[in-house]
């Protein structure tokens, strides 16, 4: 659910698996207004969904609406994953974090959250989960950067060590002996202007993400791997949210497969 919603590979993605294990289901995207998204929420159950995935803009409305909220969910701020259970109510957890560091851990199997300080570059949704991610695997230094600081200061002061709110104005020299980097603004989407950050400063030994997959490759991921770093871009991350979803669904383990990959970045 979301709106707008074609944009979203996430049919593909499920769809995919439900031939794989040969189920009989679909996966379909619904275009949901927010005025609308409780009604839609609560129909879940006698239309005969088994759940279904959120994005843009209901997944922290939606936290006000189903019936149990989990606590990774909670801490993030936002529901990207409702599960019908039996009695019809409704469970909200966020697999977003998990989809970033298990990602991580496929592309990049050498990679350690504790290998030194990491930069996160935004202070929105999308950060708050890799934070939340980056904190539970261990990260010892946590450097939050973005335009407003006030809303970095808020983040770190909710979120405690080991986040640290530095001013947009820093964002060039954030990046000195950082071993992680990760952009979680819109800037570098198609439509979008480029994100406006200098990485001379930035160890040729880091590792450079970013959440967008659209393109697959941004302005940021392009200069980063022209100067010898790791990249990883974003579709990774939509890829590994949707494995726990399916625990969930249907107590079905899922894999992330090359195919799989490879299947999805044809269609972007």
């Amino acid at each position: 659910m979301g709106w707008p919603i074609a944009h979203s590979r996430s049919p593909m993605l499920h769809n995919y698996w439900m031939r794989e294990h040969a189920l009989n289901g679909v996966y379909v995207p619904l275009a949901i207004k927010p005025d609308g998204l409780a009604a839609a929420l609560k129909a879940l159950h006698p239309l005969g969904f088994v759940g279904c995935n959120l994005t843009l803009p209901h997944k922290q409305q939606a936290m006000t609406i189903v019936d149990a909220v989990d606590d990774v969910a909670k801490r993030i701020g936002a529901i990207s994953c409702v599960t019908v259970r039996a009695d019809g109510s409704l469970a909200g957890t966020n697999n977003d974090c998990f989809g970033f560091i298990h990602n991580l851990k496929q592309e990049h199997p050498d990679w350690r959250a504790n290998a030194g300080p990491a930069v996160v570059l935004g202070a929105g949704g999308g950060a708050r989960a890799v934070c939340y991610a980056l904190m539970q695997a261990g990260a010892t230094e946590i450097r939050v950067v973005n335009r407003s600081y006030a809303r970095a200061q808020a983040l770190a002061a909710e979120f405690g060590a080991p986040l640290q709110a530095l001013p947009w104005a820093q964002r060039h020299a954030a990046l000195d002996g950082a071993a992680l980097v990760v952009n979680t603004t819109s800037q570098g989407m198609k439509g979008q202007p480029a994100l406006d950050v200098r990485l001379d400063a930035l160890p040729t030994g880091a590792l450079v993400a970013d959440i967008i997959y659209t393109p697959l490759e941004t302005p940021f991921l392009a200069a980063a791997r022209l100067r010898g770093n790791a990249t990883s871009n974003g579709l990774g991350m939509l890829l590994h949210q949707g494995r726990p979803a399916w625990k969930l669904w249907f107590d079905i383990e899922t894999t992330v497969t090359a195919e799989l990959r490879e299947t999805l970045e044809r269609s972007l």
